[in-house]
């Protein structure tokens, strides 16, 4: 289970967790695992089908993995990837969904967030691949069944989304085995359906993203949305003083050096979710809450401010959260 470039942080959840004591724990039961360099964790009520649960999650995670992986050499993306065709090559409906999704979030984000980039994440030791395209994401076609590329040195990177397909794939397994009132959680992408057994609606905790800090900074109601967030406190590395990220600035070509510490964003699908986080992230703290205004996105930035940080919140994400 090799998806996530995440490798350096097997053991850490990201930016999420589910506050979850007290009295509120009555009634509820977990099980979690490894998935894609990191972990996942599903929140069920008390005697729900467990095992059945479990199997369907394996499922899911070993299918994403086994076809958007950039780090397994017989995944549909690595063959993509590996071939100099400029042909049609079949994929699995799966793949050519979540690259459909990739490319229209590219074009909602004008670029910023772009699949394509997967060669400048490897040369920043982010990820396995190494070949570098000379064109950006409008050199990708997608079908129901279907990938092509314009030129030879085309390349995809699903890592910005696939987590996020992993997380809706696993809610429809759930929901449709009768197990409609869950939370799930893959490597800090988060999604509930139905009800907390208490009756309330689900909630997440969004980190504060301040090093060697795993407090809170707020507690979000996400009832059945999904919230992702990006950011660069967990993958990457300082040299000379510098952070090197694993998201990239597509129109520079480098990892992104910004002001702005995390973008935390709700939506109907946690792949919607994952990649508009990522995309409004590398746009930086100006362009990225003007660009998430415009698209009408439930937002939250959190930008440094010297020793603390600035909130940036748009769409309606401040209803959401409970202080």
């Amino acid at each position: 289970m090799i998806l996530n470039r995440r490798m350096l942080f097997a053991a850490g959840l990201a930016h999420f967790m589910m506050p979850v004591s007290g009295a509120e724990a009555t009634g509820i039961q977990a099980i979690t695992g490894t998935a894609f360099g990191s972990t996942w964790r599903a929140v069920l009520p008390q005697h729900s089908d467990f095992q059945t649960a479990r199997n369907l999650i394996l499922s899911a995670i070993r299918e994403t993995d086994a076809t958007m992986s950039p780090f397994r050499s017989g995944s549909e993306i690595s063959r993509f990837n590996d071939s100099d065709s400029v042909e049609w090559i079949r994929v699995s409906p799966a793949t050519a969904t979540v690259v459909s999704a990739a490319l229209n979030t590219a074009r909602k984000t004008n670029g910023a967030f772009d699949p394509t980039v997967g060669g400048i994440v490897g040369r920043y030791g982010f990820g396995p691949n190494r070949k570098l395209g000379k064109e950006n994401y409008l050199g990708i076609s997608a079908d129901r069944t279907g990938l092509r590329k314009s030129s030879s040195g085309l390349t995809l990177d699903l890592c910005g989304i696939a987590k996020g397909y992993a997380v809706d794939l696993i809610s429809a397994g759930l929901s449709g085995h009768g197990l409609a009132n869950h939370f799930i959680e893959v490597g800090g992408e988060v999604r509930g359906k139905g009800l907390h057994p208490s009756g309330r609606a689900w909630r997440a905790g969004i980190e504060r993203p301040a090093p060697g800090d795993r407090s809170l900074h707020c507690v979000v109601e996400t009832g059945s949305l999904a919230l992702a967030t990006s950011g660069d406190m967990v993958n990457s590395y300082v040299v000379d003083g510098r952070r090197y990220g694993h998201i990239i600035n597509p129109s520079r070509g480098l990892p992104v050096d910004t002001r702005l510490a995390s973008v935390s964003v709700l939506a109907g699908s946690a792949m919607e979710a994952d990649a508009m986080a990522t995309g409004l992230y590398a746009l930086g703290s100006e362009a990225g809450p003007d660009c998430a205004a415009a698209l009408g996105m439930d937002a939250l930035f959190l930008v440094r401010d010297g020793a603390g940080f600035r909130e940036i919140m748009t769409g309606k994400f401040a209803s959401y959260v409970l202080r």
